[in-house]
């Protein structure tokens, strides 16, 4: 019995050719063994008929008979293993949900300790241990259990799935070479692995740099929202001063200043918040991926590597925050204004405040010319850009996209997207005239009325002195002289559209709460000549500072 016990555990059991216990052993003339099934298939395939292990060759196909004492011994050895099995699995723990379970078990299913990748079975403890002992069975590739073992095999020639594809980048058996991918690229699994795990080293290394960006954003926008409360702080500081000063009429317009600069300050906080748990969000969903990418990169599963890489090699989809910016808030001449609303109590009193608020926007100049391809057909520019007057004949120019045909006007050929901007406009001996800022995609082929809401921004004069802001809706402007020169100022960040008296160095209008998402270009609409009564040029001018 112990000569049967030893003969049971040597691995002359084991099939040459399947590499697996005998099913159904036969003998051939030479002596050597083989299943029955693998050797005819052997012969079938091949064009002489030899041994595959001596290679002696018959004259005629041998008529093969089951090996009645190798298949007792067979059964002999399958009993033992089962036995062993049996007495082993009280010992071990069943497969709980999410496990992979034994293959091999019967009636309650053992948790898997490895799959072969040449048996395409998982095996528990007990069913694994002649993959360790067997010498035939110990060249087989062992992993950690994994499930659906069935998608490692092709499902067009029902063999393991060996190689790579690099042209069709997919798995693929060794007939697929030599059928559907004979001219192609095909490499070892093991290659194409290497080869994909090296990708997703430089797919992690990308997802660590945009991590890094996003944490560098967040950052700078903590700084620009630490610069913003300290201007804020600064202003109502030069608020509580001033107002002090006015006294007792003041006081309420002061309370309402710093409730403005708050509320500022708590939308500009609220922006960089939105921002900051967007840009974290992406780091989460990075820092997953990441930590997927990882995971991957460190499975010596090869055909899961492959299977999973396309799913895996890019970084996922986030926004591009190159161009995001939270600016901190200026509160320069934020009193000032306030102070307009004082006007007719305190004229004279803040008379010198919009000298200075003048002043101030003046340090914005931009050096702007008028753009002769979006000019209407009626107008004429100077050569050097700076002029624009109506004239009764329609000139022939092509119908370009950029050209205004819809109303008498011209655009400015510089564009501005951000900060602020100003420039300063003479409207002196004109009876009707419009000036202000359009974005870059309004309707330039069709009559619309001009109002924010159409992308325009403007303050008009029509029958010598009827000035309006063309808001939604339209404010009839009460204005103690007339205008000679209009300054025109934007903060961009701010959403301000301001208009100036310069030589009054008094505010006429100002559009607030703005949103600007585009290019801004100056708008210049000089309108038609009147038979003469209007002919005067609308003309960008220089800007002097005002004392």
């Amino acid at each position: 019995m112990a000569a049967a016990s030893c003969l049971l555990s040597e691995d002359q059991f084991l099939c040459p050719i399947c590499l697996d216990v005998f099913i159904d052993p036969v003998t051939t003339s030479c002596g050597h063994n083989f299943c029955k099934n693998c050797i005819t298939i052997n012969w079938n395939v091949n064009v002489s008929l030899q041994c595959p292990m001596c290679k002696e060759i018959f004259a005629t196909k041998p008529e093969l008979h089951i090996n009645t004492f190798i298949s007792e011994m067979v059964a002999q050895f399958r009993q033992s293993a089962q036995q062993k099995a049996s007495s082993s699995s009280s010992q071990q723990q069943a497969a709980k949900p999410g496990e992979v379970p034994c293959d091999v078990c019967t009636g309650t299913k053992l948790k898997a300790l490895k799959s072969c990748l040449v048996c395409l079975v998982s095996y528990c403890e007990t069913h694994l241990e002649p993959h360790l002992t067997m010498s035939g069975l110990k060249r087989h590739q062992l992993i950690d259990p994994v499930e659906n073992l069935e998608d490692r095999m092709c499902t067009k020639h029902d063999k393991p799935l060996e190689l790579f594809c690099k042209t069709d980048q997919t798995c693929v058996c060794m007939l697929c070479t030599v059928l559907d991918h004979k001219t192609h690229d095909v490499v070892p699994l093991k290659e194409g692995y290497e080869g994909k795990k090296a990708e997703l080293g430089k797919t992690e290394a990308e997802i660590q740099q945009m991590i890094q960006k996003r944490r560098l954003k967040i950052q700078e926008i903590k700084r620009s929202v630490k610069l913003s409360k300290k201007n804020a702080d600064g202003e109502i500081a030069y608020g509580v001063q001033f107002f002090t000063e006015l006294k007792k009429f003041v006081e309420e317009s002061m309370n309402k200043l710093f409730k403005e600069i708050e509320e500022k300050q708590k939308t500009k906080q609220k922006q960089a918040d939105d921002i900051i748990k967007e840009l974290e969000q992406e780091i989460s969903e990075l820092k997953k991926r990441s930590a997927e990418v990882k995971q991957l990169s460190l499975s010596e599963d090869h055909l899961h590597l492959l299977q999973s890489f396309s799913s895996l090699s890019a970084a996922p989809p986030t926004k591009d925050w190159t161009e995001v910016r939270v600016r901190p808030s200026f509160y320069e001449r934020i009193v000032e204004r306030a102070a307009a609303n004082l006007m007719e109590e305190v004229r004279e009193g803040i008379a010198h405040l919009f000298k200075a608020e003048l002043n101030w926007v003046q340090q914005s100049a931009v050096d702007v010319t008028l753009d002769p391809d979006t000019a209407h057909p009626c107008l004429i520019l100077s050569d050097d850009g700076k002029q624009v007057h109506h004239r009764d004949v329609k000139r022939n120019l092509p119908n370009n996209p950029e050209r205004v045909s819809s109303c008498i006007c011209v655009l400015g050929k510089q564009s501005f997207s951000s900060g602020r901007f100003y420039c300063e406009v003479q409207v002196k001996g004109k009876t009707k005239w419009t000036l202000g800022v359009a974005k870059e995609s309004i309707n330039r082929k069709e009559n619309i009325t001009l109002s924010p809401q159409e992308g325009y921004w403007t303050i008009s004069l029509r029958n010598g002195d009827e000035y309006k802001a063309l808001d939604e809706p339209s404010v009839r402007l009460s204005l103690k002289s007339r205008p000679q020169k209009v300054g025109v100022f934007v903060d961009y960040e701010e959403g301000l559209v301001s208009f100036y008296d310069v030589d009054a160095a008094a505010l006429i209008y100002s559009f607030t709460d703005c949103y600007f998402t585009e290019k801004l270009h100056l708008y210049v609409g000089p309108c038609p000549n009147d038979g003469g009564k209007n002919s005067a040029p609308l003309i960008i001018t220089p800007v002097n500072y005002t004392e």
